[in-house]
């Protein structure tokens, strides 16, 4: 039988590219013949917008929290991009091939430049700049959250990583990494203009995977000379991107100008950017919209029906773009480091029994919840699974989402149900000394619109269910910047709800929250969403479960030709970790109502890596898209 393999539906994808974006310059027509702001009219098209979360770093190498990436997504170029539709084009490469017989993958580099952050110009940018940039994100000191995208992909990456780490000594499960020099990473400078990556093992979706932060370059000397000083401010970095960021002051403002020296320079349409921050932006920006001062604002939910009947706001509303990059889900912490008030000892022992885990998923009413962002029609939005529908499909193009195990995935909100697993989760817990109702800590981000609003309709809903004999939901805020430090990453919850996006097209990506590799003394124990594998560790009921679901990643993993196994086996996986209610599935992306002057269908558009963060390409308008515009805009984007 002849193999089917995903390196051929991505390559497919790079010939679909001959329909990318054009640069046209100049004004846009709109749907009721209005124009954009633009340069043929002399005058500076400028995008002013709130923002009420800052970024905790600028340095793309080291971070992996979207909002961090945002400046380099729009200020540095990658290899490969998304057009407006999502087909791969050329980026910094303009050309690329593949050796299949070594593992091999040439980039062909066009002239680009390096500026500084008043865009004067550095440096050309070379292929040594990618290795430098990998180089950096390798060396253990500069803590990269990164790094692991590289482990299993790029040859040698782990084996450089851990010598420098252990230095000859052992890891904690005895392992010994002796150190190796660099030049046996497969990562090379063939000369300025030619770049390869050699790879550890065939990586099926490789290609795009180019498009996300690890594979971004940056100016070797300049990394050489501030090393972890490098992105400390805006003038501690250069830019090769269709902007530079000219001025970074943390819970001020963030300014970025057109870069007139990158090479995609004509259609880059806004001259300026300037994000504005308020801890109050979205109660602020709205009114901001009615005086004409802002370009953008988020519409909430407890505004949306008096600014949709009010004469003077209806159409200024439309909506964010629809995504397929990122799901939404309820984490369970196995490790909980919260507070000695909300009982985190009696939490472990209810998380770790599964008809508990099972009552509180079936009595999650997923469409009430999102009702609080989508009134209308939140059913469109309701998902069973982590990976979202139409995410990515196999060599006879089905859904990932419809083959194998994850066709069977129906979980919804089910009273009686629910009621069966709470009176079996409450007589083998009572049996194990817990007590009740269990305290279940439920943080949010109050810088997110609505947030706080969905937190409150969880803990009615759920609580009027299963009763507040049984479960008490203790809906708190948490801080506004560095929340994920503080809260997710420091296991400072019990359920919460949690989002991840894809880093490429490939139903692995979406076990990256939740995979925990094995090494000879057991699991990997670092920092996971919810660190499931600290069931393992301590013996729980749902350690089978478990290593169950890890192992099935791992098999599904190693099967790198025939796409089609090697769906089913993903599938098999993850419907693994939903069955045993590890994760509660909740949503893809609810797009937003907005008030914006941006066509959003002219961006680039990926489920995966930084395209969607980018304003490239997209005019600044007159007006406020209406929602009868940004329907005509949509079916003109799918035409």
């Amino acid at each position: 039988m002849k193999k089917r393999r995903l390196m051929a539906a991505v390559l497919c994808a790079v010939l679909a590219a001959s329909t990318a974006l054009s640069g046209c310059g100049g004004k846009k027509n709109t749907v009721d013949g209005s124009q954009a702001a633009g340069n043929e009219s002399g005058e500076a098209a400028m995008y002013t917008r709130l923002y009420g979360s800052e970024v905790t770093t600028l340095n793309y190498l080291v971070s992996a929290s979207t909002e961090d990436q945002r400046p380099a997504a729009n200020c540095v170029d990658t290899l490969i991009e998304y057009d407006n539709k999502g087909q791969i084009k050329p980026g910094l490469s303009t050309e690329w091939s593949y050796d299949e017989a070594s593992l091999t993958w040439t980039f062909k580099l066009r002239d680009a430049k390096w500026v500084d952050n008043t865009g004067a110009e550095v440096a050309d940018v070379t292929a040594q700049d990618f290795v430098d940039a990998m180089k950096y994100e390798l060396t253990p000191e500069y803590e990269s959250a990164n790094v692991q995208n590289l482990f299993g992909v790029i040859a040698n990456a782990e084996k450089y990583y851990n010598g420098l780490a252990y230095k000859g000594g052992a890891d904690k499960d005895g392992k010994v990494w002796d150190p190796i020099d660099f030049s046996e990473v497969g990562v090379k400078a063939v000369d300025d203009q030619t770049l390869t990556y050699t790879l550890e093992k065939e990586v099926p979706y490789f290609l795009s995977s180019l498009a996300y932060v690890v594979y971004m370059p940056a100016y070797g000397p300049q990394l050489t000379e501030l090393g972890k000083d490098f992105a400390t401010g805006a003038d501690k970095m250069y830019y090769n991107g269709a902007f530079y960021l000219e001025e970074f002051s943390p819970q001020e403002k963030q300014v970025y100008k057109k870069n007139p020296l990158n090479y995609d320079a004509n259609i880059v349409y806004l001259d300026e950017i300037q994000r504005i921050y308020n801890a109050e932006y979205n109660t602020i920006g709205p009114e901001m919209v009615k005086r004409g001062e802002v370009d953008y604002a988020e519409i909430s939910s407890d505004i949306l029906d008096d600014w949709l009947k009010g004469e003077d706001t209806k159409n200024l509303i439309s909506r964010e773009r629809p995504k397929t990059s990122y799901s939404y889900f309820y984490c369970f912490n196995f490790n909980p480091q919260f507070d000695a008030q909300y009982e985190p000892d009696n939490w472990k022992k209810a998380v770790n029994n599964e008809n508990f885990r099972k009552a509180l998923f079936s009595g999650l009413n997923k469409t009430k919840e999102v009702s609080v962002l989508e009134p209308g029609t939140p059913d469109d939005f309701v998902i069973n699974s982590i990976t979202p529908p139409n995410f990515t499909f196999n060599a006879d193009g089905a859904d990932y989402t419809t083959v194998g195990d994850m066709k069977s995935l129906n979980q919804t909100y089910d009273e009686t149900k629910a009621k069966e697993y709470r009176d079996l989760a409450k007589e083998e817990l009572t049996a194990e000394g817990v007590t009740f109702p269990i305290k279940v800590l439920m943080p949010y981000n109050p810088s997110e619109i609505n947030w706080d609003k969905e937190c409150q309709v969880v803990e009615q809903q759920m609580e009027s269910l299963l009763g507040m004999d049984f479960i008490d939901i203790i809906v708190e805020a948490g801080p506004a910047d560095g929340f994920l430090t503080e809260v997710r990453r420091n296991g400072k919850f019990a359920l919460m709800k949690c989002n991840w996006g894809a880093d490429y097209a490939d139903p692995e990506t979406w076990t990256d929250p939740f995979y925990q590799s094995k090494g000879e003394e057991g699991y990997d124990l670092g920092y996971k969403y919810g660190n499931i594998a600290k069931a393992i560790e301590e013996g729980t009921p749902s350690a089978d479960a478990a290593v169950e679901y890890f192992s099935l990643v791992e098999a599904a993993k190693d099967l790198k030709v025939d796409i089609n196994d090697r769906y089913v086996a993903f599938a098999k996986a993850e419907a693994s970790l939903i069955n045993h209610a590890f994760v509660l599935p909740l949503s893809i992306s609810v797009s937003r109502y907005v008030a914006d002057k941006l066509d959003v269908f002219e961006g680039q558009y990926a489920p995966f890596g930084v395209s969607n963060l980018r304003y490239k390409g997209q005019h600044l308008l007159d007006n406020y898209v209406s929602m009868d515009e940004f329907k005509a805009n949509r079916e003109a984007n799918e035409k």
